[in-house]
């Protein structure tokens, strides 16, 4: 009788056999294919012609009605989202430009102070506030925070001393923490990789629309509900002087907290029962568009393992499948965790790229949803955090982000003074406000419809920076006392302050496979709202004589050097993507194969794994995949876009 060994020795002769021949058929597969590719199909005969153009046809128009109701229905409504909650951000300066520190006895200090608070604290807790959103889903996460920091909105009338202010200040910073992050991770579910960027662009722009919307609602109701400060001469009240005793009726101020908060909350409350939990399961789509929304997701996220199965498969309307990760299981210890760990043991007995083994894994993992708003693994928190390109991208973030911070919260304060010598009422200085937003919003739409045409992202972010770069330097150069130069110095500056954070964001979605490690990364790349921090030191009331000349060059200096970040950024990712190349260069069809499926092929130390073993950090580089088990954009044959 065989012994065991010689048993394993021929077992594992056939796989690599059987291997063979399936490499083979698989490129002699993938080549009629080529030659049959959609966009470069030669002319075909008879019924074959008539039978591929109507399929095509049937293809491209259910395409084309999947993402108009996605477009129609679930993007406003994230907009609309996004709208409130930079209204619900913002609304502070809005509402001290009629006198709110007047009214409660505060100083203009005190609001500064607040807002540094507001965004210390919003910082800190985003990667939390992400990883929640993750781990609940968006349709449960979101809209219940929103109803809380709705209703602390509407507080803000109550708010009579200075811990009063930043109380509610740290509450809807908690709130919101986790929205943007979770809000643009669940978008990146129903988008393709070139449709997300304009999509990105049009929800990102409600942070302009909200300048223009804020200061058209403020200057309605200052205009109806005309304050004490509506005198422009009057004198900043020391904290010591409170509302007088029998004052009565309602303050500007006050109806404007009031409004916006009853909005937010209401329609947060919509959101329960409007946003779906995926695209599979959204009720605005037909049975055929569901199945089709969650395909196309597929085919996009895992493009090499989709063209892999059709070639194996003549019915291109299959599930298509994804790679098995079995260390992504929910944190939250559902009842499938066992059935995964089972198939997994059964998985391990085999050889791991046996036929038997690889069928398997595509028969087991097509019923997993690359839609769902939730899961989250340890594997996806380790290697997110292990990911140097989003440190990288961090402080250039931070960097670039400071004055669209600034301006979104200060704006209709710094165009009311501007120039010390124009004196402006409440009312029209919020007006004011509008147009530079407006700019912004525009030319953030026209930069965003550009990347996604290009399929680029970083060579759009910096043009976008110089064109912010033209704005700071005229604003600097331009007398203090000609208003309206620095009024369009400002319109300028606002054009091209929107552009990089999107880009940004969309640029790490697109590279990211893994749903759970984007969040994470997304939620990470929130710290660039630290920039709200250094604005509450940057703009304070003792540069408002100078007309906040220091202010503005420090932001020049700032800008500059996010644009040289992002330019390093590029080149960065060019070598990274030339290095893979040449290691791929010396690896068997097999080994690449291998990588593709596994992503355990040895390779070349990178310098993240050679910091890792001279600092004691390998046990926790090995965990985040950086030397075997490689998962998403770590396996190195994945290209990074551009």
């Amino acid at each position: 009788m065989p012994d065991r060994s010689s048993v394993d020795h021929e077992l594992q002769k056939l796989d690599r056999e059987s291997l063979e021949e399936h490499t083979e058929e698989t490129r002699a597969t993938e080549t009629d294919m080529a030659n049959t590719d959609r966009y470069e199909r030669q002319p075909l005969t008879g019924g074959e012609s008539g039978q591929a153009e109507g399929k095509d046809r049937s293809t491209t128009g259910l395409n084309r009605r999947t993402v108009r109701k996605l477009d129609t229905i679930l993007l406003p409504f994230l907009a609309l989202l996004f709208l409130l909650n930079s209204l619900d951000k913002s609304n502070i300066g809005n509402a001290e430009t009629a006198g709110f520190t007047y009214d409660t006895g505060l100083s203009r200090q005190d609001v500064h102070t607040s807002m540094g608070v507001f965004f210390f604290v919003f910082v800190a807790l985003q990667p939390v506030g992400a990883a929640l959103g993750r781990r609940f889903g968006m349709r449960r996460y979101v809209p219940a925070c929103m109803s809380l920091w709705g209703l602390s909105t509407i507080l803000h009338i109550y708010v009579r001393k200075k811990w009063h202010l930043i109380l509610l200040r740290v509450m809807i910073a908690t709130l919101e923490a986790g929205f943007y992050p979770t809000a643009v991770s669940y978008m990146s579910l129903f988008y393709t990789k070139f449709e997300f960027a304009t999509r990105l662009g049009f929800f990102y722009g409600m942070t302009a629309v909200a300048g223009v919307v804020g200061g058209v609602l403020s200057w309605a109701v200052f205009s109806e509900f005309p304050g004490h400060d509506d005198d422009p001469a009057a004198p900043e009240v020391p904290p010591s002087i409170r509302r007088a005793t029998g004052s009565t009726g309602w303050k500007s101020w006050e109806v404007l907290f009031l409004i916006e908060g009853c909005v937010t909350m209401t329609v947060a409350l919509i959101g329960f029962l409007w946003l779906p939990r995926s695209a599979d399961s959204a009720w605005f789509l037909t049975s055929e568009e569901r199945v089709w929304a969650e395909s196309r997701m597929r085919a996009d996220t895992y493009p090499d393992e989709v063209e892999g199965e059709q070639a194996h498969e003549s019915n291109t309307d299959s599930v298509l499948r994804h790679d098995y990760d079995a260390d992504a299981r929910p944190l939250d210890g559902r009842a499938d965790d066992t059935a995964d760990e089972m198939h997994e043991r059964l998985l391990d007995e085999e050889d791991p790229l046996s036929p038997s083994r690889r069928e398997r894994r595509k028969s087991t993992i097509s019923a997993i949803s690359v839609t769902r708003d939730s899961g989250l693994s340890r594997h996806d928190i380790v290697s997110a955090f292990f990911n140097y390109k989003i440190w990288h991208l961090l402080v250039c973030n931070v960097l670039s982000a400071i004055p669209a911070t600034a301006f979104g919260v200060l704006l209709p304060i710094l165009v009311k003074e501007l120039s010390p010598s124009l004196n402006l009422s409440p009312a029209a200085s919020n007006l004011l406000s509008a147009p530079p937003f407006a700019f912004g919003a525009i030319v953030l739409f026209i930069f965003v419809a550009w990347s996604d045409r290009a399929r680029i992202r970083l060579v759009p972010i910096i043009w976008g920076l110089f064109l912010l770069l033209v704005g700071l330097t005229l604003t600097v150069l331009a007398p203090i006392d000609n208003y309206w130069l620095r009024y369009f110095s400002l319109c300028v500056l606002l054009s091209g302050s929107f552009i990089a954070s999107p880009l940004t964001v969309a640029w790490l979605a697109n590279n990211t496979p893994e749903q759970g490690k984007r969040a994470i990364l997304l939620g990470i790349n929130g710290w660039g709202n630290l920039a709200g921090v250094f604005v509450s030191i940057l703009f304070t009331p003792a540069d408002k004589e100078a007309g906040y000349v220091r202010s503005f060059s420090i932001l020049l200096v700032c800008v500059l050097a996010s644009l040289a970040g992002f330019a390093a950024f590029r080149f960065l990712i060019v070598r990274e993507n030339r290095w893979r190349r040449d290691v791929l260069r010396g690896w068997s069809n097999e080994e690449k194969e291998r990588e593709e499926l596994l992503g355990d092929v040895p390779a070349p130390d990178d310098f993240r794994m050679r910091v890792a073993r001279s600092t004691g950090l390998l046990k926790l580089a090995r965990k985040a995949g950086l030397e075997e088990g490689r998962k998403g954009d770590e396996r190195l044959t994945f290209r990074y876009d551009l």
